[in-house]
């Protein structure tokens, strides 16, 4: 009965591997192969203890079972190598790369188009930050023909300005109740032609085309503004019709160019029309505050303050301060600086410093930088605005420009000109953001340079300036990576060696290093200098003479 049971085992152990091995995939046959494995140990225990059973029997059945076997993994492994070999035919057979495109046929040269209403949109409306600005372009404008005006005469009279002559000026008057403002410059003037050049083709600066006529340069090339030929165009911002009068020195004929930003203008000669150039602006109902005397003033205040030619509001001269950083340091004095810096800080007092400079890298800069004398931060007044502004030509581009010093220098005071700058074209930023790294990195180290070498000649006066300013240097320190171990010099600290309210520096600090010190330094940080010369933590310091700094702000 044991023999019939193995023998029942081995069929039934092959018919599962018929089912499971032949006919499927590599996974299930080696699923029947196991349980054929276990299917064969059990027959295997049941024929030993068979005695009847002879050995040729179980081998018969072992070959048979091998030979299964062998049949399903032939067929799964062909089945695999043949899908494989498909797979491989698959790849090989790929679609042709598309030809390259080319161009073919007789090419035409073609010139872009404009809607000119629109572009002229565009740069009246869309160019500029603020309204503002229009003025300031204006009298830009003004200034160069000033400055064209000065050119000719130096040259054609032989370094001498024709006798007689009204004066070289901007005028500006305001009418509130016609809505109307009207600026007025003696300058060169311009022609018929001039006029469809300059203001009937947008982004045609004349100013630009004067500079490449100049073949010496000089002054007249340093002193003119205009750059990009779009400045006039921003009038529109504020402007419901724009009316502009001009006669051209030498000329007894003048034209008028009017326009409402439409994208068309009117063109025809005029009578009464004075030397120079006068612009009549019709101000639109909603930008009726620029009709209005404190708006107007206060607006050549801040931008066109420092322009070379006198400028007039209603009779009465408003540019009073000069540009004293475009002169030699040795020509200015001190109570120049002390009205320039109550002007540009808007302070009652004096300057503690004041650094006046020029440098030719990484582009041509003149600079004054002033340290007030109090601050408002320290009154818990929040943070306070930078203090230094940016103009080109002593043009004010931008105000209380923060990208001219670290933020930690926000307590300064003062103004960087320059007439190399890349400006955008509104002439409000800078266009390389790279270069402007490079000047603010050269500027900080200008000042912390300055900072140090005062701190030498006059040890008690930077220590008063600490005390007031400390927490801008510790900012500092903590802040501006790059500059942190030359800002690192300006600090001070009491010590356990000096009196109370005495600071020392490191390098004063170093100096006095004892050998049991292994080039550490020492500090304890503490409410206040009593509980710091109290502390356990001192009697250390004290047996092996070691100095210790005391942080206690």
């Amino acid at each position: 009965s044991r023999a019939t049971m193995a023998l029942s085992a081995l069929r039934w152990a092959g018919s599962r591997v018929q089912a499971h091995g032949l006919d499927r995939t590599m996974g299930a046959r080696d699923s029947g192969l196991r349980l054929l494995s276990t299917r064969a140990l059990v027959s295997r225990t049941l024929l030993k203890n068979s005695e009847q059973l002879r050995p040729s029997f179980l081998q018969r059945h072992e070959v048979r079972m091998r030979t299964l076997c062998t049949s399903s993994k032939t067929d799964a492994e062909a089945k695999v190598d043949s899908g494989g070999a498909a797979d491989a035919t698959k790849e090989e057979v790929k679609p042709p790369p598309p030809p390259d495109a080319q161009a073919v046929g007789e090419s035409k040269r073609m010139e872009f188009q404009a809607e000119t209403k629109k572009l002229l949109d565009i740069v009246a409306k869309s160019l500029y930050t603020d309204k503002e600005v229009f003025l300031r372009e204006l009298i830009s404008n003004a200034s160069d023909a000033l400055e064209k005006r000065r050119h000719m005469a130096l040259t054609e009279a032989g370094g001498e300005a024709a006798a007689g002559e009204d004066e070289m000026a901007i005028s500006i008057s305001i009418d509130p109740d016609a809505s109307t403002l009207t600026l007025h410059d003696s300058g060169i003037g311009m022609s018929r032609e001039e006029l469809v050049d300059n203001l009937g083709t947008i982004a045609r600066s004349g100013s630009r085309n004067f500079i490449k006529q100049v073949t010496e340069g000089g002054s007249a090339a340093t002193n003119v503004i205009g750059q990009f030929g779009v400045g006039f165009y921003s009038v529109f911002m504020v402007a419901e019709h724009v009316k502009v009068f001009s006669r051209q020195r030498g000329s007894d004929v003048g034209h008028c160019w009017q326009s409402s930003g439409d994208g068309a203008y009117e063109l025809s000669e005029a009578t009464n029309v004075p030397l120079g150039t006068k612009i009549v602006i019709k101000v639109k109902e909603s930008e009726k505050s620029f009709c209005q005397k404190y708006t107007v003033e206060q607006n050549i205040r801040k931008y066109s303050n420092f322009v070379g030619f006198p400028i007039y509001l209603d009779g009465n001269k408003l540019n009073t301060v000069e540009a004293i950083w475009l002169k030699s340091k040795n020509e200015v004095t001190e109570e120049q600086h002390n009205e320039f810096f109550r002007f540009i800080g808007q302070e009652f007092s004096d300057p503690r410093y004041t650094f006046h400079f020029s440098a030719d890298a990484p582009v041509s800069i003149r600079a004054i930088f002033y340290v007030p004398e109090s601050h408002l931060e320290k009154y818990g007044m929040g943070r306070q605005d930078f203090g230094v502004s940016l103009y080109s030509r002593k043009v004010l581009i931008q105000p209380k420009c923060d990208k001219l010093l670290p933020g930690w220098m926000r307590f300064l005071k003062g103004v960087v000109d320059s007439e190399d700058i890349p400006l955008n074209i509104s002439r409000e930023t800078m266009q390389d953001s790279a270069l402007m790294r490079k000047l603010n990195s050269v500027l900080a180290k200008r000042v912390i340079k300055f900072l140090n070498d005062q701190a030498k000649k006059d040890e008690q006066k930077y220590l008063a300036f600490f005390k007031e300013f400390g927490q801008f240097i510790k900012e500092g320190v903590c802040s501006d990576f790059e500059l942190a171990k030359d800002t690192s010099k300006l600090l001070r600290f009491e010590s356990t060696v000096s009196e109370e309210g005495e600071l020392v520096s490191f390098d004063d600090y170093i100096s006095r290093m004892v050998p049991e010190q292994e080039d550490c330094i020492y500090y304890l940080s503490a409410p206040s200098r009593e509980s710091a010369m109290n502390s356990a933590y001192m009697e250390a310091c004290k047996a092996n003479k070691v100095e210790v700094l005391l942080i206690t702000s």
